[in-house]
C-alpha cells in the first residue's frame, strides 16, 4: 500500500500500524504526536490502529534547542 508521511509518499506492507511507522522512522524512544487524514491518534492507540491505502500520515516530534 502507499500512504504519505510528512508530504513523502511511501510504500508499505499491509497490515502496519502507527507503532510500526514510529519504529520504522526510529522514534519509539521519543515523544512523538501523530496525525491521520488530520485526526490526532491518540499514544494509547497507536499499537492497534492500522493504516490504510492513501492515508496522509504527519509525525511531529520535540526538539530541543537553545
Amino acid at each position: 500500500m502507499r500512504i504519505t508521511v510528512n508530504g513523502e509518499s511511501i510504500g508499505l506492507e499491509d497490515r502496519y500500524t502507527v507503532w510500526d511507522l514510529i519504529e520504522r522512522y526510529h522514534l519509539a524512544d521519543r515523544p512523538c504526536a501523530v496525525e491521520i487524514n488530520r485526526q490526532l491518534v491518540p499514544k494509547a492507540h497507536h499499537r492497534e490502529h492500522r493504516l490504510t491505502e492513501g492515508d496522509e500520515v504527519e509525525i511531529v516530534t520535540l526538539v530541543g534547542g537553545g
